[in-house]
């Protein structure tokens, strides 16, 4: 059998804040891999570390030391216009506030990423996104506006934004933060079926229900990995969807 590469490769990764007169050590030297078509999530409480830990994996922030590959290129000697190109063509994000622009049609929501990539038309930038939209569910709500959809579509509408560059990982923030049980659940599915696509997801969450719907939970507390768990009984979240009591 083929050996799956790392996408993710971070070794002793530290990060320090200055707080006035103090150093806050956010990361204490941190190590693990992401392989490809791993479906990670990473929990922790508020102070954990992984928020600053999923900047430094999006390309936002660089460590005070340690090493990051991301997709075999090390990161820390990039430059900003360096890592801007890796976040255009390589990552895919997804956040909690969906991030949309108000008065624009789904497909020139799901287009946005692809403006910073030179050489690819009008046509073709309406059709991948359009693909897109397909593959998230909302082929019969193309030309609506963020206000004309639900929460989980807002939110479906920005993982096909995610998706939109065909990207080598999405990041995906508390991306059910703001979704109701039925909406989570719906959108946990949309991620698995992705991920049974070969999308490699890397899921930032503080719900223990959500992190189940992975295959692995990395947690993080006070800057350290405390466990590193492989689920051997990944929960479907179509199945516990279909469990729900059914609302008027």
């Amino acid at each position: 059998m083929e050996e799956k590469k790392p996408i993710i490769r971070i070794q002793n990764l530290c990060k320090e804040f200055i707080v006035g007169d103090e150093v806050v050590r956010a990361l204490k030297g941190v190590s693990f891999d992401i392989f490809e078509g791993e479906f990670v999530t990473i929990m922790g409480t508020s102070g954990s570390g992984k928020s600053t830990m999923l900047n430094i994996l999006g390309c936002l922030d660089k460590p005070t030391k340690g090493s990051y590959e991301l997709d075999s290129v090390e990161t820390a000697s990039l430059s900003k216009d360096d890592l801007a190109k890796i976040r255009n063509n390589k990552i895919g994000f997804v956040f909690q506030s969906y991030n949309l622009l108000p008065r624009t049609t789904c497909i020139e929501n799901a287009e946005l990423p692809l403006f910073y990539h030179q050489g690819i038309s009008s046509a073709e930038r309406q059709q991948r996104a359009i693909e897109a939209l397909n593959l998230v569910g909302l082929q019969q709500r193309l030309l609506h506006t963020p206000n004309q959809l639900s929460g989980g579509q807002q939110q479906r509408v920005a993982i096909a934004r995610a998706l939109v560059n065909d990207p080598v990982v999405i990041f995906a923030d508390e991306a059910t933060g703001n979704l109701d049980t039925r909406m989570s659940y719906e959108i946990m599915g949309l991620f698995q079926d992705l991920n049974k696509q070969g999308k490699t997801i890397v899921f930032v969450t503080h719900e223990p229900d959500i992190a189940k719907m992975s295959k692995r939970t990395i947690t993080l507390r006070d800057g350290l990995v405390i466990s590193d768990e492989i689920h051997e009984h990944q929960v479907d979240a179509k199945e516990e969807l279909a469990k729900l009591p059914l609302t008027d």
